[in-house]
């Protein structure tokens, strides 16, 4: 289920083919780096950063070992990953790819943290292990996406200019990946986007991670996409196979760790039925979010479940829904948790609502029925799975949806199966793989991003 979308040979104990080359030998590259020398020719004169001169990645003939992250590659050089991150999806997402990083002697990985949602990522990143060398802490309180964008733009392209990077990678379509990928490029860096290809066709929902993901879709590199739906959205938007490669999600790798270390306690204070909420969506605050406040009300008022909603950060979001909530016994609000104990509270609950896209690929995989909160998705592979369903904002619907569930056990046996549409839980080995490999063959790192 997990490859490439195209044609040759799979490394040893990979599953998938491996990209076939970019370009015949003596080609031209063209697009963004036309200007640039090929890989072993001295590139400080050409550019101020990127893949260094004088300077091979890994020793041809370099060997690997799959599907065990710790690859075995013998390495003359290792490569400089710079990994862009700023929000706790985002370090979920991305520390599977670290980990196998760290355990490999051909990456020297770089991690630099936007700052974008720092109070919700630095404990984090102290969960997963991972120690970000730059903190840029560009946050404002209410400031306006124009405002951040400029700011993490010169930030970033700072940071890149100053380590040098062989490659950045971005994960998903917040402000932050879009910036990194901007600053990428403009220094000429490649950039390897990770949960690539995920579309809804309106910009205006979500807002504005739809506009982030189709731009940084004109910018990348490497598309690595979870699924076989979100790689055929790349090539109809002419992105060449041979850029896309399919690998699963790895929220499913992260996951998959997190359960294994044991150390997380469910955050539900009874043993009522179990109804966990996540809201943060922007085009959701104010009116839309009052609304589904009330509908939680009403799920509690029932008597019979415990509603439990950790609450986002954001402002507006608390301003949104804490007046409506607070006070009532059948409802816990509580900070947001740390990763483990949010792990096991979803291993524990028995309906969930969320208008987030990571909790819709995590739940599936514990057989947890999911209301999806929003008007659009770009992961309908849950709901053509049978395991979610998309219910929108109104309160009716969203509430006739969840009484459903909480009163038919048909209904809800039918959803609350064990399907994983979004990957196996080896995703960041296929992603490490795929970029040593086209690290040690230069017709493959320089090529046009479109044809």
């Amino acid at each position: 289920m997990w490859s490439t979308a195209t044609s040759g040979s799979s490394p040893a104990g990979g599953p998938w083919p491996v990209p076939s080359p970019a370009s015949t030998p003596g080609s031209r590259p063209h697009g963004l780096e036309r200007t640039l020398p090929r890989r072993g020719a001295d590139r400080r004169r050409a550019r101020p950063c990127g893949p260094r001169a004088s300077r091979r990645p890994c020793r041809r003939g370099a060997t690997m070992s799959m599907p065990d992250p710790a690859l075995n590659v013998l390495a003359d050089g290792p490569i400089r990953a710079m990994v862009v991150l700023g929000t706790r999806p985002e370090a979920i997402k991305l520390a599977p790819v670290v980990r196998a990083m760290n355990a490999s002697p051909a990456f020297d990985p770089i991690i630099v943290n936007s700052g974008q949602h720092r109070e919700m990522l630095l404990p984090m990143l102290r969960t997963l292990g991972i120690a970000a060398g730059t903190d840029l802490a560009v946050m404002r309180d209410r400031q306006r996406l124009s405002e951040l964008t400029g700011r993490l733009v010169n930030a970033l392209d700072a940071v890149i200019a100053d380590r040098r990077p062989d490659v950045v990678i971005v994960q998903g379509d917040t402000t932050t990946a879009l910036c990194g990928a901007l600053a990428a490029s403009y220094e000429r860096v490649p950039v390897a986007h990770v949960e690539a290809g995920l579309r809804t066709g309106n910009l205006a929902n979500p807002f504005p991670e739809e506009l982030n993901r189709q731009l940084i879709g004109r910018i990348a590199r490497w598309h690595f996409t979870p699924t076989a739906r979100a790689a055929a959205h790349l090539r109809a938007e002419n992105v060449p196979d041979r850029n896309i490669i399919t690998t699963g999600n790895t929220v499913i790798d992260n996951l998959h760790w997190m359960l294994a270390q044991d150390e997380g306690k469910p955050a539900f204070r009874t043993d009522l039925r179990r109804v966990l909420v996540t809201l943060h969506r922007r085009e959701s605050q104010g009116a839309g979010m009052r609304e589904l406040a009330g509908v939680l009300r009403r799920l509690a008022d029932r008597g019979d479940c415990e509603v439990l909603l950790p609450l986002h950060k954001s402002p507006a979001v608390r301003e949104s829904l804490v007046p409506t909530l607070k006070d009532h016994p059948a409802i816990t609000i509580c900070e947001p948790l740390d990763y483990p104990d949010f792990a096991a509270t979803l291993a524990a609950c028995d309906l969930v609502l969320t208008d987030s896209g990571g909790v819709q690929e995590e739940a599936p995989s514990l057989g947890k029925p999911v209301l999806v909160l929003r008007a659009t998705t770009e992961r309908p592979e849950a709901v053509e799975a049978g395991v979610a369903r998309l219910v929108g904002t109104e309160p009716a619907h969203v509430l006739a949806a969840a009484t459903r569930l909480l009163d038919d056990p048909a209904e809800r046996a039918g959803m609350a199966r064990a399907v994983n549409p979004f990957g196996d839980g080896k995703a960041s080995n296929r992603i490490v793989t795929t970029l040593v490999r086209d690290c040690l063959r230069p017709d493959a790192l320089f090529v046009p991003a479109f044809d």
